[in-house]
C-alpha cells in the first residue's frame, strides 16, 4: 500500500511538470519581451538555469509589479512545487516501505 501511494506521488510530479512545460517558457518569453534587465540576469537558455529557477522559486517575479508577468509566474511556481513535493514524498514513503519490509 506503501508503494501504491509513493507512486500515486510520482503521477502527481508528473502532472506538476505538464504544467511547468507549458507556464514557465510563457514566464521566460514575457520576461525576455518586457523585462530585459531580469532576461540578462539569466542569459541565454534559461529554462533549466538554477538562477531563474530560483527566482521562480523564491517569488521575486512579484517585484516587478506586473499583473502579466504574475499571472504567469505564479501556475509555474505552483507547478514547480509540486513537482518537488511529489517528488520528496515519494521518495520518502519508497524509503519507509525498505524500513518496514
Amino acid at each position: 500500500m506503501i508503494l501504491f501511494f509513493a507512486l500515486l506521488f510520482v503521477a502527481l510530479a508528473i502532472a506538476g511538470f505538464t504544467a511547468f512545460v507549458i507556464f514557465w517558457p510563457l514566464t521566460l518569453v514575457h520576461v525576455r519581451d518586457r523585462h530585459a534587465a531580469i532576461a540578462a540576469s539569466f542569459g541565454a537558455g534559461a529554462f533549466l538555469k538554477p538562477e531563474a529557477l530560483a527566482w521562480l522559486l523564491s517569488g521575486r517575479y512579484r517585484e516587478t509589479r506586473d499583473p502579466s508577468l504574475t499571472g504567469l509566474a505564479t501556475p509555474a511556481r505552483l507547478s514547480l512545487l509540486t513537482i518537488i513535493a511529489g517528488l520528496v514524498c515519494a521518495g520518502l514513503l519508497w524509503l519507509l516501505s525498505l524500513v518496514m519490509a
